[in-house]
């Protein structure tokens, strides 16, 4: 028998959306093994100037206890 754990993290980038999810993915694995999937919850900019200038993401990461 597994158990799933689900957490929520935010993770930016000056990039893209694609950069920020990978940022985040890759940041919690340095703590956190066994991932296996996440939900990406919401995306968000910032705008300076009328420039976009971050990308924001809000994801679910599941992972399996040991």
């Amino acid at each position: 028998m597994s158990v799933a754990k689900n957490i929520e993290i935010t993770s930016t980038s000056e990039v893209g959306f694609e950069d920020a999810i990978k940022k985040g993915i890759a940041k919690a694995s340095e703590t956190i093994n066994n991932i296996k999937g996440a939900w990406v919850k919401e995306q968000k900019v910032r705008v300076s100037e009328g420039e976009v200038v971050e990308y924001n993401v809000m994801m679910i990461v599941t992972f399996v206890l040991d």
